[in-house]
């Protein structure tokens, strides 16, 4: 396998360390990478760094949902969900339709469930409505109907089942197109560097000190503002800028299973727990998609993982509504938790608000936490909004502008690519396998064209990576060379989904680790 040496690391610091910026976010999650993106756009210098990779924490372990958020309907928050309504439908139908894709909901009704179908029903139809009927009209189904949508639905005492439509995607797939929507506008970014100081000129916070953690070299970034969008971790920034901070944040626990799919789902579940918490079963990857659990977390943003009290809860709420032979241990291929982030204060991480905390410091370092993917463009513009009218270092008075709506790299149809994929047959080159074919077209639109591109120059990259997944070989060179892939988790869990598929084998690691050079 030829190995082709992709962006040079010590070249993009040297960038970052001799460049004067207009502006520096650390962290390259939901909200920097957003935020970035905006700047870029805008015309600024910008640049992102992250001390792993980008979306390599909280961001990648979400639902995968984009939603409006049909809970937020019992708390009587109708412009919250017209509004998240708005985003995704955007984000499906102009920014990312080669990435997010429809998805058919259920929320079964059971006898002495703690809903009933009259208030589920006004439920979805009121959530559909928000939607302008755009994923249809949401209404009332028998037993009989969400039996043939997901056969693994549990019949017992099923009354019936209320059905809206909202949207999915991978989560590390569009936070590593944003990365390079950035990039594109021409932005400069870096991941594994971490920020061991801030730079300070009369008390203002100029800049950052960084290590690269591949390999030890330190190095410093100068900008006119920086923005800590760092998620768990905000608030040791901050404390960084003024070692007497107070906290401003608390975290909540979000910890989900995948186990392998024994039958095809025409429908996700969204299970009622209680009065007001839900468990949902995801079809995601060909795989199911179980989750998710809230609780306070006080440990080391780091160290988050789920823990075997997680996996026994998870497994619990969901046979609420699937039968038991779809949830057996042996059938988990990849267990995974994040943190959200919450405003601090009291009372219990179920109740607090989902929204996005915002402050200035006192070195006029701006810190911002909270979001989700489903409005992270909107999220990215707000915060963008607040840089350019900071009192006394404005970006300028035009730049709060609202922004167009930029669609991310590879916008195209995804059956249309995937068709082209397994039709296109040169001399010497075997037939893509149409499973890969589509797997490039929902994870790459158009870009899956550079792809095929690498398998026509060397047909071995073609080949699967594991004979029991779509991913190929390619998708590892490309990761490498175009998409800041530095590590073998870069490569196994967020550039591909080895990981969620349970294939990221020793061997596998090997010959990646091999790949990276």
């Amino acid at each position: 396998m030829t190995i082709v040496i992709g962006a040079d690391r010590a070249q993009t610091r040297d960038e970052l360390s001799t460049t004067s910026y207009d502006l520096l976010v650390i962290g390259g999650g939901i909200l920097g990478t957003s935020v970035t993106w905006m700047a870029a756009q805008a015309g600024l210098r910008v640049a992102m760094v992250d001390a792993g990779d980008f979306a390599g924490a909280t961001s990648s372990a979400s639902s995968k949902l984009v939603h409006g958020g049909l809970r937020y309907l019992q708390t009587g928050n109708v412009k919250l969900v017209a509004e998240n309504h708005r985003e995704r439908r955007a984000l499906a139908a102009d920014i990312a339709p080669h990435l997010v894709k429809p998805l058919t909901f259920l929320v079964p009704i059971y006898k002495g469930g703690p809903h009933g179908a009259a208030k589920l029903g006004a439920g979805v139809f009121l959530y559909s409505a928000l939607s302008v009927f755009g994923d249809g009209m949401g209404k009332v189904i028998t037993p009989h109907q969400a039996l043939a949508k997901v056969p693994a639905l549990r019949s017992e005492g099923l009354r019936a089942a209320a059905v809206y439509g909202d949207h999915q995607m991978n989560d590390s797939r569009v936070a590593v197109m944003t990365v390079r929507a950035a990039v594109d506008a021409g932005a400069t970014v870096l991941n594994h560097a971490e920020v061991v100081g801030l730079r300070k000129a009369s008390g203002t916070v100029t800049g950052a000190e960084l290590r690269d953690r591949l390999d030890g070299t330190e190095f410093g970034v100068s900008a006119r503002l920086v923005l800590n969008a760092t998620g768990p971790w905000v608030d040791h920034l901050r404390r960084m800028e003024d070692p007497d901070a107070a906290p401003s944040i608390r975290l909540s626990k979000g910890a989900h299973l995948v186990l392998r799919r024994h039958e095809p789902w025409k429908a996700a579940l969204t299970t009622p727990i209680d009065k007001y918490r839900v468990s949902f079963a995801i079809p995601w990857e060909d795989h199911l998609l179980l989750g998710t659990t809230d609780e306070a977390y006080e440990g080391d943003p780091g160290a988050v993982s789920p823990t075997e009290a997680d996996i026994a809860q998870i497994l619990d709420e969901a046979g609420h509504a699937v039968r038991d032979t779809q949830l057996r241990r042996e059938d988990i291929t990849y267990a995974f938790a994040g943190l959200r982030v919450l405003p601090g204060g009291p009372g219990d991480v179920t109740a607090a608000k989902r929204e996005t905390v915002v402050s200035r410091g006192s070195g006029g370092m701006l810190s911002v936490a909270g979001g989700k993917w489903t409005t992270y463009r909107h999220i990215g513009k707000h915060v963008f909004d607040t840089l350019a009218h900071l009192p006394g270092r404005p970006l300028g008075d035009d730049l709060a502008d609202i922004l167009p709506a930029v669609p991310l790299p590879g916008l195209a149809s995804p059956d249309a690519v995937a068709l082209r994929l397994w039709t296109d047959r040169e001399r010497g080159v075997t037939r893509m396998d149409p499973l890969v074919a589509r797997h490039l077209a929902t994870h790459y639109g158009s870009i899956a064209f550079d792809l095929a591109r690498l398998i026509r120059e060397e047909p071995a990259l073609g080949e699967r990576i594991h004979p029991d997944g779509p991913d190929i070989w390619a998708q590892a060179v490309y990761a490498r060379d175009h998409e800041w892939a530095a590590t073998v988790d870069d490569v196994v869990r967020r550039r591909t989904t080895l990981t969620v598929r349970g294939l990221d084998t020793p061997e596998v690691r090997a010959r990646i680790t091999e790949l990276l050079g």
